[in-house]
């Protein structure tokens, strides 16, 4: 039976992620907080744990999050020989 190519591209996606785990992440979000950077801690199922290090508000950072994987716009996972995501303060 062929998967459906919606199906193959979220099981890419997920995957993708797990292999970041342990990586630094920069997520941007449609809705409030609208852009993380942090480490991807573990993935369950469509769910990336991160620890958020940087966020627009400070009294959101330095906190673990639970991000559905299919709620993020754009992001960019750190890997060797990469570009690396700059470190964003006040």
């Amino acid at each position: 039976m062929k998967k459906d190519i919606n199906a193959i591209q979220s099981e890419a996606l997920i995957q993708h992620f797990i292999d970041g785990i342990g990586r630094k992440v920069f997520i941007l979000m449609p809705g409030f907080p609208f852009m993380f950077i942090g480490e991807i801690l573990d993935v369950v199922g469509d769910v990336a744990k991160i620890h958020i290090e940087t966020t627009q508000t400070a009294v959101l950072e330095d906190r673990n999050w639970l991000v559905h994987i299919h709620s993020i716009e754009v992001f960019y996972i750190e890997r060797d020989g990469g570009p690396k995501i700059p470190e964003l303060r006040d």
